[in-house]
């Protein structure tokens, strides 16, 4: 009896400094005050954020608000349920670890945000759980280091030294059976021609099968006027490009100028980033995370 009656106090203090609010699971949400601000636990349903494939009373995402500004963990869940990932935020900002999963539950990226810049250590896997990206970022969220791109079989695919964002040295690429592929030497991220190498493998490269993609899913191509900040960039192999505002449009591992396994940067009219798109062969799979202004 005496629970019950702290409990009905306990909302009662919660009305009394409330506009609005839910009850879920006998816990207090979704309350926005007095001063029309989001407080506390949070619990965005289908019916609130109308994105296709959620049903109304699915849960699509759910965190912590303090004065209208996400704080501590947040989730967010696929259509099936499964959780799609988990971030923490400080002040309304990614800041801390993240880890974003496939539908499947492995794991797709994880990595820490700093001020709202990737910071130290970032990983990224293929969807059948093996690493496709190990990267390195100083404490400015910048590349910095020893950087590593693997093929889905686990073999490495490329590796090389990253300085202040650019490539430094000779980077080298591989065939899916180990085989060397090229040796390309950088110098501030500006690759020299005439100092590097390519080769045939050692042994005949079985071919896979790619699935066409579904739907509406189309190869994102590397545009003219899109360009390297340094250095060039032939269409096939690693690259960074530029739109004319000098802002980041695509970063990945192209194939005769098509984005094979990157992120796609969707700017809105005004230049405000929008999205980071995920593609792998050539296949859109997913939204990266964006940091929140």
């Amino acid at each position: 009896m005496r629970r019950t009656l702290l409990f009905i106090f306990f909302i009662a203090c919660k009305i009394s400094i409330a506009q609005s609010f839910e009850i879920y699971e006998q816990d207090t949400i979704n309350l926005i005050d007095v001063n029309n601000l989001k407080q506390g636990h949070w619990v965005f349903w289908g019916k609130m954020k109308k994105l296709p494939g959620y049903a109304d009373s699915q849960k699509v995402e759910e965190g912590k608000y303090t004065d209208n500004k996400k704080v501590g963990s947040w989730k967010k869940y696929f259509p099936s349920g499964n959780i799609q990932n988990e971030i923490t935020y400080n002040n309304g900002r990614p800041n801390g670890y993240y880890i974003n999963y496939y539908d499947n539950g492995k794991i797709e990226e994880e990595g820490t945000w700093i001020n709202n810049k990737p910071v130290g250590q970032f990983k990224r896997y293929h969807e059948n759980g093996v690493i496709s990206q190990e990267f390195n970022f100083n404490k400015t969220g910048i590349r910095e280091g020893v950087q590593k791109y693997y093929h889905e079989n686990g073999k490495i695919m490329i590796e090389g030294e990253w300085s202040n964002g650019m490539e430094s040295g000779v980077l080298k690429e591989y065939y899916e059976n180990g085989d060397l592929r090229a040796e390309k030497n950088f110098a501030n991220g500006t690759l020299d021609p005439a100092t590097s190498k390519t080769f045939e493998p050692k042994k005949p490269i079985e071919k896979k099968a790619t699935p066409a993609p579904a739907g509406d899913n189309k190869p994102v191509v590397a545009q003219r006027d899109e360009l390297p900040n340094m250095g060039t960039f032939n269409g096939t192999g690693y690259g960074k490009l530029y739109n004319k505002n000098n802002q980041v449009v695509k970063d990945g591992i192209f194939q005769n100028y098509v984005l094979v396994d990157g992120k796609f940067f969707v700017y809105n009219k005004d230049g405000l980033l929008q999205k980071i798109e995920i593609y792998k062969n050539s296949v859109y799979i997913g939204d990266g995370v964006i940091s929140e202004k």
